[in-house]
């Protein structure tokens, strides 16, 4: 018995010499130390050594099973620290290379642009008003002196909800609004920044866009008043050599009305593709508030007299930082707004 476990235990190192693996490794536990190994045989055999042999045998069996238990678990932790290298290895992350920083985001032109256009009318005076965005048809019309028959209403391609509802087409119905909610004849100076809806979409139209409209009622406001705040205006926002001028037009709800433009700022008024070869832009609409205006509102045109203007902050913004396309402010490319 003890030659043959001699040569099963030298078998035993040389084939464990061999192993490379763990697949390997576990054959070769179960074939030496598994229920049906070569060494579990022996030890059930036991029983039918003699007195004498049986402990000397057993002690033999069990030195023999240590050993290889102890190369066992030797061997597997070798192989599991060089597996646990090998993924270090191949999922190392290199801690020299700088950190991905977060990127931070861009106030978007169109909120710059409001910002500075609210800022220079503050630091005129004006307060800064605000109102629902869904209107009814009497505030967005009809005490503008645009009743329902009136054909200035198809100028505007309204978003009607119902009837009566619609989402308002300018900021006009806050002016009403506030001269409403005002003691009557008492001054006002305000602008109503704002979205408003109109049913246009090509390269310089949005079904949603900006406006900012002001309103001056007060004793004595005359429309040289109405010139100079505009003037100002102008060239805070686009320049000191800037100019104006301005030239009659229609609006039902200020009389009389006029258009305004303002010396190209891309040419200086030289003439250019921007301006089409005229030296000015377009940048808003104006006049004196209609005496019927006031009335339905409130207050006396005999007692007060008032201006009201209105601009598309779009349109400032494309001239201010010569954007050509009115839909990239909508587009959300974040090439666009990074350069803001």
């Amino acid at each position: 018995m003890r030659e043959q476990l001699a040569a099963m235990h030298k078998e035993a190192l040389a084939e464990f010499s061999r192993t490379n693996g763990v697949e390997s490794l576990n054959d070769f536990r179960v074939k030496y130390l598994g229920k049906k190994g070569s060494l579990t045989a022996i030890l059930r055999g036991l029983g039918a050594l003699s007195a004498e042999e049986r402990p000397l045998i057993g002690q033999i069996v069990n030195e023999i099973r240590a050993e290889l238990e102890g190369l066992i678990s030797a061997r597997t932790a070798e192989l599991k620290t060089a597996e646990l290298n090998e993924r270090l290895a191949s999922e190392r992350i290199d801690v020299t290379l700088p950190g991905r920083s977060r990127q931070l985001g861009h106030k978007h032109p169109l909120t710059l642009t409001l910002n500075r256009i609210k800022a220079i009318f503050m630091r005129m005076g004006f307060e800064i008003a605000d109102g629902p965005e869904v209107e009814s048809d009497y505030y967005n019309f009809e005490a503008l002196n645009l009743p329902k028959d009136h054909p200035a209403r198809d100028m505007q391609d309204s978003f009607y909800i119902t009837e009566e509802i619609l989402l308002r087409t300018h900021t006009s119905p806050v002016q009403v609004r506030t001269m409403q909610a005002a003691e009557p004849n008492q001054p006002i100076r305000v602008i109503v920044p704002g979205k408003v809806y109109r049913r246009d979409y090509d390269a310089t139209h949005s079904p949603m866009f900006h406006q900012v409209e002001g309103l001056v009622i007060d004793k004595g406001i005359r429309f040289s008043d109405l010139k100079g705040t505009l003037q100002l205006f102008a060239r805070e926002i686009f320049g000191s050599d800037v100019n104006i001028r301005l030239r009659p037009s229609f609006f039902p709800f200020t009389e009389p009305s006029a258009e305004v433009d303002v010396s190209c700022v891309m040419c200086k008024g030289k003439g250019c593709r921007v301006c089409k070869g005229t030296g000015w832009l377009e940048i808003l609409g104006s006049g004196m508030v209609h005496p019927r205006v006031l009335e339905m509102s409130g207050f006396d045109p005999n007692q007060v007299s008032g201006f009201a203007f209105g601009m598309g902050v779009e349109r400032i913004a494309m001239l201010v930082y010569g954007i050509d396309d009115l839909r990239l402010f909508f587009d959300n490319d974040s090439r666009f707004l990074r350069q803001f």
